[in-house]
């Protein structure tokens, strides 16, 4: 049993989150008009605790340092990505089983195989899962256009974003299979949560030569509610600043369990090492709750990357969801969501899983 925790709508800025978006654009409004100066001071008056403007302070304070910013305000301090030495590099210690409390919960790996029947789009070695009543037809020829975007090597100017909508998201750090009792599968960590997987996957896209911004704002927290909302606003800063990015990546962890409350640990064997199987999410327009009219490029994209990831890594991949969801993904044609995981896999699987993904970016953007 899957837990679908994402709104289809979600996105929409509320009556909770609109300041937040207000006050942010003011401060990007000031950059324009007025300069650094008084834009430095105007942010230093509104940040708080509001994602929005952590972030719009923090683009500032990089763009007034002539940096660009790899994560918001309260995050760790920016400096040079390191290239990449392998996934050794990044992997944590895990607890060991002779840690495991007797009142455990129990985790189950499974693999999810690509999907078969009429709702199943072959996209090369992928397939594309269509909850939608585009027909599938329709669907199998979109995917046959080119990428609506080029990506542009060794450039100076930024051309992919990775950000966490629900960046508290985490993943079980025993080795075994289990995990503590009164685990919720969040923190605001940054080297365990969705932050860590996000900073492999940046690190991997820019030693390969494509300019990646790598934002850690904890959209959904201290509160859950208006994530969606915080991350649009911190997107549509960072594409004022950088108009030069294409591709923008929110990073999420999936939540599966079975009737018994068992968690689900989809994982796949590749180059003698477990990663964690992935799933992108491309929404598509229904002509009235869910708006996204460049749905068609986006699409793209996402068939594009799952036949390369697939096509690398035979496994990797659960089908692309391609359904009736919002995700700001109307903010670029490189826009999409992808799982990596579930609460089940532990860290060092989700790691891995963040660098395959990102070495199919490289192939499919001409840089391997």
């Amino acid at each position: 049993m899957q837990e679908d925790h994402r709104d289809p709508r979600a996105g929409r800025a509320g009556p909770g989150t609109g300041w937040a978006a207000l006050g942010a654009a003011v401060v990007m409004l000031a950059l324009t008009v007025w300069g650094r100066g008084i834009a430095l001071t105007l942010a230093g008056v509104l940040v708080g605790p509001v994602p929005a403007l952590q972030t719009a302070f923090s683009i500032l304070t990089a763009s007034d340092a002539g940096s660009a910013p790899a994560s918001s305000a309260d995050a760790a301090s920016s400096e040079a990505a390191p290239a990449p030495e392998g996934i050794e590099a990044y992997l944590v210690e895990l607890t060991p089983d002779d840690q495991k409390p007797a009142d455990a919960g129990t985790v189950i790996e499974t693999s999810y195989g690509q999907g078969t029947g009429e709702k199943y789009i072959a996209c090369a070695a992928g397939t594309i899962k269509n909850n939608t009543s585009v027909p599938s037809a329709e669907v199998a020829a979109e995917i046959q256009n080119p990428l609506p975007f080029h990506v542009e090597l060794n450039s100076p100017e930024p051309q992919v974003l990775i950000m966490h909508t629900h960046a508290t998201e985490c993943f079980r750090m025993a080795s075994g299979l289990w995990f503590a009792p009164g685990d919720g599968a969040r923190t605001t960590d940054r080297a365990s949560n969705m932050c860590a997987v996000g900073r492999v996957m940046a690190d991997t896209l820019n030693a390969a030569g494509i300019n990646t911004l790598h934002d850690e704002t904890l959209n959904d927290y201290p509160s859950y509610t208006g994530s969606y909302a915080n991350s649009r606003a911190v997107v549509q800063q960072y594409l004022a600043q950088y108009p030069s990015i294409k591709v923008v990546l929110d990073v999420h962890r999936d939540a599966i369990e079975n009737e018994a409350g068992a968690r689900m640990a989809p994982v796949a064997e590749i180059g003698g090492r477990k990663a964690a199987q992935v799933m992108l999410i491309c929404g598509c327009d229904n002509g009235s709750t869910v708006s996204l009219p460049n749905w068609r490029q986006n699409l793209r994209f996402a068939a594009a990357w799952e036949s390369a990831m697939e096509g690398m890594y035979p496994g990797f991949t659960r089908p692309v969801l391609f359904s009736y969801r919002f995700y700001n993904q109307d903010l670029t044609t490189g826009s999409l969501l992808i799982e990596i995981g579930t609460h089940g896999n532990n860290l060092n699987e989700a790691l891995y899983a963040g660098q395959l993904a990102a070495n199919a970016l490289v192939s499919l953007f001409g840089a391997g």
